[in-house]
C-alpha cells in the first residue's frame, strides 16, 4: 500500500483489523482520533469483499454492544453529501445498528480508492472473514481495478504470492462448485485438487462426492490421480486398437468371430497384444465354453 499522509501505517491497521468475533477494547495510537459519528450517516462499502455476513455472531455482537457500547472504532472515509463509508468494521456497524445505537465510534481517514480497496481486503483476510472464492474475487478486483501484477498483491495484502495465484486459480472452477466453496461444504484444498480436472461433469462429479462423503484430500488426490492415469491408458489403448492389422490376424479374427457367433476384438502392439471375446448372454457364455471343450477333446485326441 503507498505511504501518504493519510495513510494508517502497520500500526494502525494491526489495531483496527484486531477484533476477531468479539466486542473487545483496543488501544489505538492517539494520532488516530476516535470521533462520534451519526450511525444514519454511515454507508456500506458496495465493493467490501465480503459478502456473507453470520447472523447468529452479530446477534451476540450486539448484545455485548447494547451492555458495554461499541469497545474498537470503526475505520471511515468521507463521502458525498456529508456522508461517511465504511472502510473496515462492518460487523460492528452492522452489530451497531441491531443494538439501536444512534451514534459510533470512528476513525474518519483521508484515503485513496486503491487504499480504500486494499484495506478492505486485507481487513477481511487478516480475520480469515472471507471465504476462498470472495477472497480470489477480491484480488481479482483490486488487480484489475489498479493495474496490479499478483506479486504487489501479495506485498499490499500480506500473503505470500504463491497463495495469491493458488487463490485465484478458484475462479476457473464451474460456478457450482464455487458456490459449494462459498457455503463451507468444499473446502479450499479439495478445491484446488480438483482443479485439473479438465473434463467439467467429471469435475463436478469429484466436488460432491467429496462433500456428500466427507473425502479427505489426500484421498481426493488419489482418485484424482487414478482418473488421469485411467484416461491416459484408454487413450492408449484406442491408439493401439487403430493401428492396422496384417491380413492374417485379419483373417484370424474373422475365423474366431464366425467360430464363436459374438464379437471379437484384437489390440496389437508389436509382437504382443490382447483378444477379447465378448458374450452378452449366459446362453452365449456356455456356447463360447462348449466350443471351447469340443477345440480342447480335438486337440488331445490329435495328441
Amino acid at each position: 500500500m503507498a505511504n501518504n499522509k493519510g495513510g494508517l501505517g502497520q500500526r494502525g491497521m494491526n489495531a483496527l483489523f484486531r477484533d476477531n468475533t468479539e466486542n473487545v477494547k483496543v488501544d489505538i495510537a492517539e494520532d488516530f482520533p476516535t470521533q462520534e459519528v451519526d450511525i444514519h450517516l454511515i454507508d456500506r462499502n458496495p465493493n467490501q469483499p465480503r459478502k456473507s455476513f453470520d447472523e447468529d455472531a452479530l446477534r451476540s455482537m450486539a448484545d455485548s454492544i447494547s451492555m458495554y457500547g461499541v469497545l474498537q472504532p470503526i475505520l471511515l472515509v468521507k463521502s458525498e453529501g456529508g456522508r461517511y463509508l465504511i472502510i473496515a468494521g462492518e460487523r460492528r456497524f452492522r452489530a451497531s445498528l441491531l443494538a439501536g445505537l444512534k451514534k459510533i465510534p470512528a476513525i474518519v481517514k483521508n484515503l485513496s480508492q486503491q487504499e480504500i480497496q486494499e484495506i478492505s481486503l486485507i481487513e477481511n483476510l487478516h480475520r480469515e472473514n472471507l471465504n476462498a472464492i470472495e477472497a480470489a474475487e477480491g484480488i481479482r478486483e483490486l488487480m484489475e481495478n489498479h493495474g496490479l501484477t499478483q506479486e504487489e498483491v501479495a506485498v499490499r495484502i500480506g500473503k505470500s504470492r504463491p497463495y495469491v495465484t493458488n487463490t485465484l486459480r478458484l475462479l476457473q472452477l464451474p460456478e457450482e462448485v464455487m458456490d459449494l466453496v462459498k457455503s463451507g461444504k468444499l473446502s479450499p484444498g479439495h478445491a484446488r485438487t480438483i482443479l485439473t480436472v479438465d473434463n467439467k461433469e467429471k469435475l463436478i462429479e469429484f466436488a460432491k462426492l467429496a462433500c456428500e462423503e466427507g473425502i479427505s484430500v489426500r484421498d481426493l488426490e488419489r482418485m484424482v490421480q487414478n482418473y488421469f492415469s485411467n484416461n491416459a491408458q484408454q487413450a492408449t489403448a484406442k491408439r493401439k486398437s487403430k493401428e492396422p492389422l496384417p491380413l492374417e490376424l485379419k483373417n484370424f479374427v474373422s475365423d474366431m468371430k464366425r467360430l464363436f457367433g459374438t464379437k471379437v476384438n484384437l489390440v496389437r502392439n508389436g509382437n504382443k497384444g490382447r483378444i477379447t471375446i465378448d458374450y452378452f448372454t449366459n446362453d452365449d457364455l456356455e456356447r463360447i465354453h462348449a466350443i471351447m471343450q469340443l477345440l480342447q477333446i480335438y486337440s488331445n485326441k490329435n495328441n
